[in-house]
């Protein structure tokens, strides 16, 4: 289930609630009791990144790390930057 946030436009409080995707959004603040609860939007607190974060999950001993294997053969230079300018952090 979803961690949804909240934020009353009456007292500002700021809340958080696991509810079902089909459950209807919280409208009463638990602060000040009024009905100016709205659904805020925030950024998911999940993130897959790094290399192999899959590669190594649920294969048997002669087959992990197949990207490594692959890429150790490439002679090529180093991809370009993610961002395109190598200022941000994704590209060190």
């Amino acid at each position: 289930m979803p961690i949804y946030a909240y934020q009353c436009s009456s007292c500002g409080h700021e809340m958080e609630a696991l509810q079902k995707m089909s459950d209807a959004p919280l409208t009463a603040c638990p602060s000040c009791h009024t009905a100016n609860l709205s659904k805020k939007i925030t950024a998911a607190a999940f993130r897959l990144g790094g290399g192999g974060w899959y590669e190594t999950d649920f294969k048997s001993d002669n087959k992990k790390n197949l990207a490594t294997k692959e890429t150790s053969n490439d002679t090529s230079s180093a991809p370009a930057p993610a961002c395109g300018t190598g200022a941000c952090p994704a590209c060190q």
